[in-house]
């Protein structure tokens, strides 16, 4: 056990806890940086792939920082990241919960909720470019992207025959030795 690890892990992991408004997905882009390219714990690819996993399994967006914690320091690096990063919102929801319930309707508590409205959207978008970023797509990766989106926006076809299309496209093109 690498108790430098852990400590990083601690030091990375409770300040985007206390600034994760709107969801795990908004630290995405925080997160990313500072594993990559700051404190080098992990490649873009291993990042993207940590993220995919975080995606396709069940549970809350910031999963990702227990399969970070996991690849920086095994099961101890797991428990500790994930401490870290659900235990100070926690408390701090907590504290400041009762509080913002009975303030609710006044016009500085609307004023704050509707401005960090688009903070959450912004640091959404900032997560998704980060590990587009990270992924280093192909050309053939973001038209696939840019028109999978396309289609979602503008026709009737669900994501599951999108995504059926896709991957068998894509593994008759791996076949054929294109991609």
């Amino acid at each position: 056990m690498d108790d430098g690890k852990l400590l990083n892990l601690i030091m990375l992991c409770v300040p985007l806890s206390l600034v994760s408004f709107g969801g795990g997905q908004t630290i995405v882009a925080s997160l990313q940086h500072q594993t990559v390219d700051v404190q080098h714990l992990l490649t873009g690819s291993q990042f993207t792939d940590l993220y995919a996993i975080s995606r396709a399994a069940p549970g809350p967006g910031t999963m990702i920082v227990s399969l970070i914690g996991w690849q920086v320091s095994g099961l101890w690096g797991a428990i500790i990241a994930t401490l870290a990063i659900f235990l100070p919102s926690s408390i701090l929801i907590c504290v400041v919960g009762s509080y913002w319930q009975r303030h609710r309707g006044r016009g500085w508590a609307i004023a704050a909720e509707r401005g960090l409205a688009p903070v959450a959207v912004g640091l959404i978008f900032a997560g998704v470019f980060a590990v587009g970023q990270s992924a280093q797509f192909s050309p053939l990766e973001i038209a696939t992207s840019l028109s999978a989106v396309a289609l979602l926006l503008f026709t009737r076809v669900g994501p599951y025959p999108l995504l059926a299309t896709v991957g068998l496209s894509y593994f008759g093109l791996s076949l054929a030795g294109l991609a």
